[in-house]
């Protein structure tokens, strides 16, 4: 019988084939079993398929949108950096290139109340020295993870020689259903 007065509308017969199908549905993937990284390979495009697919390579801003300065450039050569690239942080790195350390506007704001001339200072001066950094080839929801762990809106991305290739912004992570 339906909740329909005049039992016309299916109501709780659509439950109740809902409930089987759901039913059925669990006893075949546990019969097959199915794995969640199955479920990401027939389904690669849905939130659930990213978040076991989709690595940090695939999300990174690399080239002219990963913010990188020189560690004797001014803060405010690097505040130029970071309002080209419209990320709120930048890779420092040193003579060969590598990454020796990371400036977010939250470090600028912090040392701005204890230092007016913060601007004209070498930027390896106010960095952040040894950041914590991740590799393109985790997945990005590890990343995801991180970020919110240590409460990072950005990341460097780095190679297995410590070059900066790239950086992950929260908003890139929002903007695929990641976060």
């Amino acid at each position: 019988e339906e909740a329909c007065p005049y039992n016309l509308v299916p109501t709780a017969s659509t439950t109740a084939m809902l409930a089987m199908g759901d039913a059925l549905a669990i006893s075949l993937l546990k019969r097959k079993k199915f794995k969640k990284e199955d479920f990401a390979r027939l389904h690669p495009g849905g939130i659930l398929g990213k978040r076991l697919l989709l690595k940090v390579k695939d999300i990174m801003r690399k080239g002219k949108d990963n913010p990188v300065i020189h560690q004797e450039k001014t803060v405010r050569e690097a505040l130029l950096v970071m309002t080209k690239t419209r990320l709120g942080a930048t890779s420092v790195v040193d003579g060969s290139g590598k990454l020796v350390g990371f400036f977010t506007d939250g470090d600028l704001r912090r040392r701005l109340q204890k230092d007016e001339k913060i601007l004209n200072k070498k930027i390896h001066t106010v960095m952040t020295k040894n950041p914590k950094t991740i590799t393109h080839d985790i997945l990005a929801i590890e990343a995801a993870k991180m970020m919110q762990e240590k409460k990072f809106d950005n990341i460097p991305v780095i190679d297995g020689k410590n070059y900066p290739i790239g950086i992950v912004d929260e908003r890139d992570l929002l903007s695929e259903g990641i976060l």
